[in-house]
């Protein structure tokens, strides 16, 4: 990265907290939460990232921010708002994106297509966002007319993470986006996360990669137990012994 696009980069970033989880309890079963806790805040053009081990979480908190997980205790805000409780359009509305791990295209339709559903709430503004997206996925701009199922799983994530972007979200929510992909379609999937921060788009990622995704985000939360069990810089948990020891080590870089 070159100096001058590192210090845009960087003042992009500010202090305004964009999404804020505070003291979170969740669940998809009465009784039984698999959120216990947690608290996580993502700042304006920050990338952060959730690590952890299976079964911690990380994927609920996300689907507990998008409103797919019931929210028993606790509070989340997306520009100081509280939006526990909103249904999917309303909260795609505030400005909250989601991209899920599965099923994220949908495959008999053009990339075109997939894209224009990401604005079906606000068409009008489909040539500006279709500039924007292109202008980071430039490949799609050549393919618009081929059908979604016919990609690769990488390429897929592509069209996902872009129909996402189409609505100029405040944050963007990633489940795995290296999920399944092969070692080289892995790397080519941080970068692109990486490119969409740069454009200045807030972005909470959970990754099972979790050395990889510490090396790119701002910051980073150890999810255990539905709880943040260690958050720092990506810098200071890569370099951190206890979480070297306790997840680093059992988290493979390259295993699901």
């Amino acid at each position: 990265m070159g100096r001058a696009q590192s210090e845009t980069q960087e003042a992009a970033k500010t202090d305004r907290v964009v999404v804020e989880v505070t003291d979170l309890f969740a669940g998809y079963l009465p009784g039984i939460n698999i959120i216990n806790g947690a608290n996580l805040v993502a700042r304006k053009g920050e990338l952060i990232g959730i690590i952890g081990p299976n079964g911690a979480g990380k994927s609920t908190l996300l689907k507990a921010i998008f409103g797919l997980v019931k929210v028993r205790e606790g509070d989340i805000t997306v520009n100081g708002e509280s939006i526990v409780g909103l249904k999917a359009d309303k909260l795609v509305r505030r400005g909250v994106a989601f991209v899920p791990q599965t099923n994220n295209v949908f495959p008999s339709l053009s990339i075109e297509e997939n894209l224009q559903m990401g604005l079906f709430q606000n068409p009008k503004i489909y040539a500006e966002r279709l500039d924007f997206v292109t202008g980071i996925f430039a490949e799609l701009s050549k393919r618009l007319k081929q059908r979604a199922g016919s990609l690769s799983g990488g390429e897929r994530q592509m069209v996902a993470m872009s129909r996402a972007l189409m609505m100029d979200p405040s944050v963007l929510l990633l489940d795995e986006p290296s999920a399944g992909l092969s070692p080289v379609r892995q790397d080519d999937a941080f970068i692109r996360v990486s490119d969409i921060n740069k454009a200045g788009v807030t972005t909470i990622m959970v990754e099972q990669n979790a050395r990889r995704c510490l090396q790119i985000c701002d910051r980073g939360y150890v999810l255990d137990q539905g709880r943040d069990a260690y958050h720092g810089s990506g810098r200071e948990l890569l370099n951190d012994p206890k979480v070297v020891g306790l997840y680093l080590g059992t988290l493979g870089t390259e295993e699901h």
